[in-house]
């Protein structure tokens, strides 16, 4: 063979993975879309493989693009929920990310649209191994703007407050801000601008492997299409939304044709997590399946996924099996011939489903995790519920035009659902089988060990932490109330409930991040909490802390008493503080109320923390509960 065949014979395949967001299962034209057409997408399929079986981690913007991009679960690698414009953390520099490791084989690699894994430098992805980036730094509603596309002020109140906690929305082009999205008409770019970025990194790389990455902010709200689609579809303005993104997809195809690279570029096409009901005409379709975004039920977790690689996936397939983004990773690293990252990832290589091999099954199972909470888990045919509550999209009435409804709060309980005869979810059939659902629960206590579930007061062994740029930093403290035993008024919520009971004096001091697993949460409750020190001994200073982020409803508490006791009956006020009237705050604080207590002897310690109570009017919250949020009580 002559030096230039052998080179060519020997590239590696070119890897393209267009990502959107919010877009539901039914939003394809092969999956059935109605009122609008993707022939486009209609054609990947016909000519690669359609899933019908493809899940994400979890049905929420972060969390699901860490999983996408590492091969782990959300929960494994720290990044959980939708990472707001003040988070201070992101995804962390040693989690290999599938740029990193094509770019050690050589990759030109570029990502065009929204990342959403930490907005501060070194959390953007110039440093995670791409050596392009345009596009938004989070979700393309975290802008202060009113849903009619009116500028908020400080005038505006209620559910409008919560959107001047937000900064301009900005377009970062590598590590720096190039541009802001100041309204509705700016918005409407975005799809043109990546997709023309996205066919020119194609043109300059046409003859050396490349990694394109296209994770596009449409169809989040608030949507926004170009001149050139708007009012294309009957569905209305989502369906143009989509449409365009079509267009995008065809783009792409055009350029891989134009210098015959089809069959040397594997493309991949999924979405971020189901769609966003509530939004009404503005949001998308996961019929036939069950709920929608937000959830663990298939109409959240499950996406539409096509691949296609011309000579090597068979053309007009569709998967049926179990398959999901964390898999794209080692997927890939077997592809191309590149080491697994060296810390513990959970994706398996599908390649044997892509190429049809007979029966290729190679994903037994799939935990669904929302936050820290394991809500469910898949084996073959069966998916079992764990008891939660969730907000769910049945029994109201949704938004419409860009302006969203209401959630209904629902509860699930311990339910087992046959996924090959009941799709949508709607039979539970528990009791039917007792032995199945014996053998879920054993396979979710593998998983709670491993990543924890908050569901069960569960700390897994193996959860890493994600990046994090500390403002405040958690830390271990050794103090004499350590491991003492306390005595709670009022229980902490579940949903916050840190290590436990003993979690106020565990010796690991919480950061200004709130869901870091530290902090324990009281809702609409004041704090009352007595250590027993075993035995009356001297003491020099008591130390407690308060964690406020105003826009997760958690504020510092209005007045703060310490007392001593030395038989637990009679206490004496050591130390009173009264917070000063609330004020707008966008930024997390930690805060430590101390008292000094010179040749003072006790054996008792009471915190006393009265909370707001009810958010006040001109927070988004406004009449809502208030969190109340404390973290270790430090004896010396």
């Amino acid at each position: 063979m002559i030096p230039g065949c052998r080179k060519e014979a020997e590239r590696l395949p070119n890897v393209v993975i267009i990502f959107t967001d919010d877009q539901g299962y039914a939003d394809v034209g092969c999956y059935g879309a109605e009122g609008f057409t993707t022939p486009n997408l209609d054609r990947m399929a016909e000519e690669g493989m359609r899933f019908t079986s493809f899940y994400v981690s979890q049905a929420v913007c972060s969390a699901s693009r860490a999983s996408l991009l590492t091969g782990c679960y959300a929960e494994r690698v720290g990044i959980r929920g939708a990472l707001m414009p003040w988070a201070e953390n992101g995804l962390h520099p040693d989690e290999e990310t599938i740029a990193e490791l094509l770019k050690k084989k050589g990759y030109a690699t570029a990502i065009f649209g929204k990342w959403h894994l930490g907005h501060h430098k070194e959390f953007l992805p110039m440093q995670h191994g791409f050596d392009e980036y345009f596009g938004l730094p989070y979700s393309n509603d975290m802008w202060p703007v009113d849903y009619s596309g009116h500028p908020l002020t400080e005038e505006d109140r209620g559910e409008k407050a919560g959107k001047l906690f937000y900064p301009v929305l900005p377009i970062i082009e590598g590590n720096k801000k190039v541009a802001e999205i100041l309204t509705l008409d700016d918005q409407s770019t975005l799809t043109t601008q990546y997709t023309e970025r996205a066919v020119r990194f194609i043109d300059r790389n046409k003859d050396r492997p490349f990694f394109l990455y296209v994770p596009h902010s449409m169809a989040h709200v608030p949507l926004g299409v170009s001149d050139k689609f708007k009012g294309m579809s009957t569905q209305g303005m989502y369906g143009d939304v989509i449409m365009e993104i079509d267009w995008s997809v065809g783009e792409t195809l055009k350029a891989l044709k134009r210098y015959d690279l089809e069959e040397k570029t594997l493309l991949i096409f999924a979405s971020d997590n189901g769609p966003w009901l509530n939004f009404g005409n503005h949001a998308g379709s996961a019929y036939p399946l069950r709920e929608a975004k937000g959830t663990a039920w298939e109409g959240g977790v499950r996406v539409p996924c096509i691949m296609r690689w011309t000579g090597r996936i068979p053309a007009g397939t569709i998967c049926d099996k179990m398959a999901a983004t964390i898999d794209v990773l080692p997927t890939l690293a077997a592809i191309v011939g590149a080491p697994l990252p060296k810390i513990p990832i959970d994706g398996i290589n599908i390649l044997p489903l892509m190429e049809a091999e007979e029966d290729a099954n190679p994903r037994d199972h799939f935990f669904f995790y929302y936050g820290r909470a394991l809500r469910a888990v898949r084996k073959g045919r069966w998916k079992l519920f764990f008891p939660h509550g969730f907000n769910s999209y049945r029994g109201v009435v949704p938004g419409a035009d860009g302006f969203p409804g209401p959630y209904n709060f629902a509860q699930t309980g311990l339910e087992l659902y046959d996924l090959e005869r009941d799709v949508g979810e709607t039979l539970d059939v528990a009791v039917q089988h007792p032995d199945i659902v014996r053998e879920l629960q054993d396979l979710a206590e593998k998983a709670r060990d491993d990543l924890g579930d908050s569901l069960t007061g569960r700390v897994g062994k193996n959860v890493r932490e994600g990046g994090m740029r500390w403002l405040h930093k958690k830390q271990k403290v050794q103090h004499l109330a350590l491991n003492k035993t306390i005595d709670l008024s009022m229980p902490f919520s579940p949903m916050y409930a840190a290590s436990g009971d003993l979690a106020l004096v565990d010796g690991i001091r919480g950061s200004t991040f709130h869901n870091d697993g530290s902090w324990q949460g009281f809702e609409g409750d004041d704090l009352e909490a007595i250590v027993d020190l075993g035995d009356v001994i001297p003491l020099k200073r008591i130390t407690c802390g308060f964690l406020e982020n105003q826009y997760v409803w958690i504020f510092l508490p209005q007045v703060v008493e310490i007392s001593i006791s030395r038989d637990g009956k009679t206490f004496d006020l050591i130390q009173h503080t009264r917070d000063k009237a609330l004020v707008r705050n966008s930024q997390p604080q930690f805060k430590d109320y101390v008292a000094d207590l010179p040749d003072m002897r006790a054996r008792y310690v009471r915190i006393k923390a009265r909370n707001v109570g009810i958010c006040p009017d001109w927070h988004p919250g406004a009449g809502g509960k208030a969190w109340l949020f404390c973290d270790e009580i430090i004896i010396e």
